[in-house]
């Protein structure tokens, strides 16, 4: 009796011993399979957003399966109306390569909420598979109303006019609406031969990018200048801003009104003369209008030593067309007093855009007459001498 029960107890625990090898034997496999696989993953999966809001999303990749494989992502849900798309290495992807183990930050997708999209939860739903695997990630999103409105590029003179002289100064003003910092790479379309620079405010230097806090706003000071003799008309310069996740722009105009330039000369271009003390003399003037528009009411003004006189044949020029050259006479006087010698003066042409002056070098001279009565009447005072001292002389 004794044996026959040690023989029971024997086959029992036998029977145990073997249930538990299969138990573990399923544990390792349930475990195994459970490790093999693909797990795709964020940080934040579920945040809170504003209606045109970009957001961008790092992603994981853990490849259990001990083998490194080629891994698809695709958006697997989106709403109507949102964009959103993979980046890896500075370009838009569709895969990636998941080594075995963790694959941190391997990709990051970005997402667009329309600007009209109405407060509430939403769900996007991403999808890695590849080697027989594959992995969902639900993103939710808590979207709010939008208060600024999306970021934005602006002008506060967005239209100027000047001449092609001239430099165009704007004041622009880059608003970043985003939930992250960004950093915006600055450029223009300008037509050939024009030169725009970007300079933020209360600096003094250009710079070709910016970087721009998230909720806010940066100032910029946009200097556009035209080529010399550019033909009077409309010109619009397109600017940009752009970083990873917006295309800012904004378009400025100058209008161009045309070249405002005057010569003044001399028919033989010899900018001296000579003249005689309270005597007129004629010189002649040419004025040129070497700009590309008609100029009107060109005034001519002198500078002349002190009681000289100075007229013109023409002191005024009510109209003078591009290209076209005028002559006018200018009469010149010395003041009687005048010594022999050389003396300024100076001559402008202004109208009411442009101005050209020119320096003439004057060489005065006395009139010979009065140098001759001057030698008589010295000649005279010693005859009458001579006569005194001959006559009296021995008294």
């Amino acid at each position: 009796m004794k044996e026959q029960w040690v023989r029971k107890s024997r086959g029992f625990f036998r029977r145990i011993g073997t249930l538990s090898l299969a138990a573990a034997v399923l544990l390792a496999l349930t475990v195994t399979a459970s490790a093999a696989g693909l797990e795709l993953s964020t940080d934040y999966p579920g945040i809170s957003a504003r209606a045109g809001e970009t957001l961008s999303f790092s992603l994981d990749i853990e490849n259990g399966s001990g083998a490194g494989s080629t891994v698809s992502l695709t958006e697997s849900s989106l709403p109507d109306g949102w964009e959103g798309y993979f980046t890896g290495g500075g370009n838009e992807i569709s895969s990636v390569f998941a080594k075995s183990g963790e694959n941190i930050g391997i990709a990051t997708y970005y997402l667009t909420i329309p600007d009209g999209a109405e407060e509430g939860d939403y769900q996007v739903v991403l999808l890695a598979s590849g080697g027989g695997m594959s992995s969902s990630l639900t993103l939710t999103l808590h979207v709010t109303a939008q208060e600024h409105g999306g970021s934005s590029l602006t002008a506060d003179y967005a239209d100027q006019e000047g001449s092609s002289d001239a430099s165009f100064s704007y004041g622009v003003t880059i608003q970043n609406d985003t939930g992250a910092e960004q950093t915006y790479s600055l450029s223009a379309s300008a037509p050939t031969g024009w030169t725009v620079t970007f300079t933020p405010s209360g600096e003094s230097t250009h710079v070709a990018g910016i970087t721009v806090a998230e909720q806010s706003s940066q100032g910029l000071t946009v200097t556009v200048t035209p080529p010399a003799g550019v033909d009077a008309g409309e010109y619009t310069i397109p600017i940009s801003a752009i970083s990873a996740t917006e295309n800012l722009s904004v378009e400025l105009t100058a209008n161009i009104t045309g070249t405002y330039t005057i010569d003044l000369s001399t028919p033989s271009g010899l900018l001296s003369f000579d003249a005689n003390a309270n005597r007129e003399t004629s010189i002649t003037l040419t004025i040129t209008n070497t700009g590309n528009v008609d100029q009107q009411n060109i005034n001519l003004i002198s500078s002349v030593p002190t009681d000289w006189s100075v007229t013109f044949s023409e002191s005024t020029i009510d109209v003078l067309e591009a290209g076209a050259t005028k002559e006018v006479t200018m009469y010149v006087t010395p003041s009687s007093d005048a010594l022999s010698g050389d003396y300024a003066m100076s001559v402008t042409a202004q109208s009411s855009s442009s101005a050209d002056s020119v320096e003439f070098r004057v060489a005065v001279k006395t009139e010979m007459i009065w140098g001759i009565v001057g030698l008589l009447l010295i000649a005279a005072a010693a005859c009458g001498l001579w006569y005194v001292f001959r006559k009296y002389g021995r008294r």
